[in-house]
């Protein structure tokens, strides 16, 4: 997406890009060794070990030197987040230490918090209806997840895929009522998350000022 529909959308939110680049790079160096980000030589060990980077957009070290520059339109509605497999390689041989799956976990969950991803990456969609699952029940709801996943423009997958449900359906693997049931004691789950995300507004406060 050009960055010109980022200064649109970003005027939506009263947020210039510049300023909304700022937040997203406060809130990496609010995670734990955070600020080790300023530390990336460019050297390519995390691409070169990376399992996927040849179907990302972008290899992790150019959306890190994107990052850092301000580039927020390359960073956002790029696939690279998406494609991390979680398989902390990259972490491991990282010559700074740098904690590259977490970084990458964050991306993806600022872009869906401030409603900045690839409209063609299915993961992202899938993410958000999750996060909203189960922050409405407090747990995942398989039936409900890929209803709504199919739903959201995908008619042609849910056709092609209706057989796979009904053998699910009937091994007892897809969860009734589709509308799910909440787990106990969601309320106080829904407190520490609240309290989570408060403290996490703080550091990267902190992090702005620094």
């Amino acid at each position: 997406m050009p960055r010109s529909e980022l200064r649109t959308k970003t005027r939506k939110q009263k947020l210039s890009p510049e300023e909304l680049s700022d937040t997203f790079l406060s809130h990496v160096y609010a995670l734990p060794d955070g600020r080790k980000l300023d530390l990336c030589i460019q050297c390519g060990t995390c691409s070169g070990s990376c399992p996927t980077a040849y179907a990302m957009d972008y290899s992790p070290r150019e959306i890190f030197a994107a990052l850092r520059a301000g580039m927020l339109d390359r960073v956002l509605f790029s696939n690279t987040a998406w494609m991390c497999t979680s398989c902390y390689i990259c972490t491991v041989r990282c010559p700074q230490q740098i904690k590259i799956t977490d970084i990458m976990y964050e991306l993806k969950r600022l872009g869906i918090k401030y409603g900045y991803t690839s409209p063609s990456t299915r993961s992202a969609a899938m993410a958000r209806i999750f996060i909203n699952i189960t922050n409405r029940l407090g747990r995942n709801n398989e039936s409900e997840l890929m209803m709504r996943f199919y739903m959201a423009g995908r008619w042609g997958d849910a056709i092609k895929n209706a057989w796979r449900g009904a053998k699910m359906f009937f091994k007892g693997r897809l969860p009734m009522p589709i509308s799910g049931r909440e787990v106990a004691g969601l309320s106080e789950m829904r407190k520490i998350r609240e309290v989570l995300e408060r403290l996490e507004e703080q550091k990267a406060a902190e992090e702005v000022k620094h």
